[in-house]
């Protein structure tokens, strides 16, 4: 569900007033709440909540069986291209090292409650249909490297 401007209050909406809030999201199934100097949250029912956690475990779970039952996930790679149109880029065997890791990343996000890492599978193979897209950047990816380049930074 998106949720628009008039589905928003502030946060200091919320501290003044949280039981008109409350019915608000209580009304309204969810309200964003807006923070100056932080970032925005959801206020939602925990109902609600546990709805959308049983709705993407039942996702998971079909997608896991199709695979189970079709171990090259033919219907799934045949998909992938509607979802991610950048897939164009990628082997046929990226392709379904791709849908495999997705899926496994939407079990772990229904599964384990680990959100993250379902962003991260597709950041990174984004990343390399991103490079594979550009033959010279791709062709110099592929040039063999040499030499010791330093400790490797760790960004936060």
């Amino acid at each position: 569900m998106s949720t628009s401007h008039v589905d928003a209050v502030t946060f200091s909406d919320l501290s003044r007033n949280p039981r008109a809030v409350a019915e608000r999201a209580a009304r309204l199934g969810r309200v964003r709440v807006t923070h100056r100097d932080a970032p925005d949250f959801y206020l939602t029912a925990v109902d609600r909540e546990e709805e959308r956690d049983q709705t993407l475990a039942t996702a998971s779970r079909l997608l896991l069986a199709l695979i189970k039952h079709d171990p090259t996930a033919r219907a799934l790679v045949l998909a992938m291209p509607e979802v991610f149109p950048w897939v164009r880029h990628l082997s046929p065997e990226e392709l379904r090292a791709f849908t495999l890791e997705l899926v496994e990343a939407l079990s772990d996000a229904a599964e384990l409650d680990v959100d993250v890492t379902t962003q991260e599978v597709i950041a990174g193979w984004r990343a390399t249909a991103r490079i594979k897209a550009d033959p010279e950047r791709h062709a110099g990816a592929r040039k063999p490297t040499e030499g010791d380049f330093g400790p490797a930074e760790v960004s936060a």
